[in-house]
C-alpha cells in the first residue's frame, strides 16, 4: 500500500462535505473511466469509509476480502471525484448568485425601497398563504422573491401568493398595499399601514407588538414629534378609514414612550363642524 495516513485523512476530510458522499463508489469509478470498484452494492459508498482511520478502513476492506492496496484505489477515486465535484459546486454557487442578481422581483423590491428581510409574518397575506410560506421556509420577502422566480412556469399558484407575485412583478402599488404595509405614491413600508393591517387580523395585539419592534425607527420619529407637541392623529389619516384609523391608533398607544393627552390626539379645530376621518372621530368625542 502506497498511501499514508495523511493521504487518507486529507481526502476523507475533503470528501465529508461532498455531494457525492452517498453515491455508490462503483458509480464514481465508472464516471472516471477508471478500473471498476470490485465491491458492488448501493450501500458501498464513501460515507461508509470516510469516518474511519486508515487502519480501520484497511481492516474493513480486508473483511470484505480485499488487500490493503485497495485503499489506494479508493483514495484515487475520491481525489479524482473531488477534482470534478469542487468546480461543479463553485459553478452552482456562482449560478445561484447570478440568478439572484437577475431576479426582477428583487430588483423591484429595491426600486420600491422595500427591504428584502421584511418578515412574511408581518404581511397581510391570508393564513393559507402564510402556512405555505412556513412550509417552504420562506420567512422574508427576499426569500419569497427567490423562490417565486425559481418556480417552474407550469406550477399554478393562486390566492394571495399570486397577488403578491403579480404585484411585485408589475409594480402594482394598489395591489401591494393590499398585502404589504405599503403607502401608495411613496416608497418603503410604514408602521401606520402595518398597524392598520394588524387591526384587521385576529391576532392584532401580537402583530402590533411585532410591527412596533420592526418599525422602531419610525416609532421613535413619531414619539419625537409627539414630545414636541405634535398630533398623533395626523399620522393615521393616510389610512383613509375612520374606524380603522381609530383601531390602529389604539394598537399603537401601549408602545408609545411619551404621554399622549387629548391635545396630542385631537386635531386642530376640534370644535368646528363635523369632520371626516380620524380627525372627525376625535372631534365627536
Amino acid at each position: 500500500m502506497k498511501s499514508t495516513a495523511k493521504d487518507w485523512n486529507d481526502v476523507r476530510r475533503a470528501f465529508a462535505s461532498s455531494l457525492m458522499a452517498d453515491t455508490a463508489i462503483n458509480s464514481l469509478a465508472q464516471n472516471l473511466d477508471g478500473p471498476e470498484w470490485p465491491i458492488k452494492g448501493k450501500d458501498e459508498t464513501p460515507s461508509k469509509y470516510i469516518d474511519l482511520t486508515l487502519e480501520e478502513a484497511v481492516e474493513i476492506l480486508q473483511l470484505k476480502g480485499q488487500k490493503p492496496e485497495r485503499l489506494d484505489q479508493l483514495i484515487g477515486i475520491l481525489k479524482e471525484t473531488l477534482a470534478f465535484d469542487s468546480p461543479f459546486g463553485e459553478m452552482v454557487e456562482q449560478t445561484q448568485a447570478a440568478s439572484e442578481r437577475d431576479n426582477q422581483l428583487l430588483k423591484n423590491l429595491a426600486k420600491l425601497n422595500i427591504p428584502e428581510n421584511f418578515p412574511v409574518t408581518l404581511t397581510a397575506l391570508e393564513p393559507g398563504t402564510l402556512e405555505f410560506c412556513k412550509l417552504e421556509k420562506l420567512s422574508t420577502l427576499g426569500e419569497f422573491a427567490v423562490f417565486a422566480q425559481s418556480m417552474s412556469q407550469n406550477v399554478i399558484v393562486g390566492g394571495d401568493f399570486r397577488k403578491l407575485l403579480n404585484a411585485l412583478s408589475h409594480v402594482d402599488e394598489a395591489a401591494l398595499a393590499e398585502v404589504l404595509p405599503f403607502r401608495i405614491g411613496q416608497k418603503g413600508l410604514h408602521l401606520v399601514e402595518s398597524l392598520a393591517q394588524a387591526a384587521r387580523a385576529p391576532d392584532a395585539p401580537a402583530r402590533a407588538e411585532r410591527a412596533t419592534t420592526w418599525f422602531h425607527e419610525e416609532l421613535a420619529a413619531i414619539e419625537k414629534e409627539l414630545g414636541a407637541g405634535g398630533s398623533l392623529a395626523r399620522f393615521f389619516v393616510t389610512i383613509g378609514n375612520p374606524e380603522l384609523e381609530k383601531r390602529a391608533l389604539e394598537l399603537l398607544r401601549p408602545y408609545l414612550r411619551v404621554v399622549v393627552g387629548k391635545a396630542a390626539v385631537a386635531p386642530v379645530g376640534a370644535g368646528e363642524k363635523k369632520k371626516g376621518g380620524l380627525f372627525g372621530w376625535f372631534s365627536r368625542k
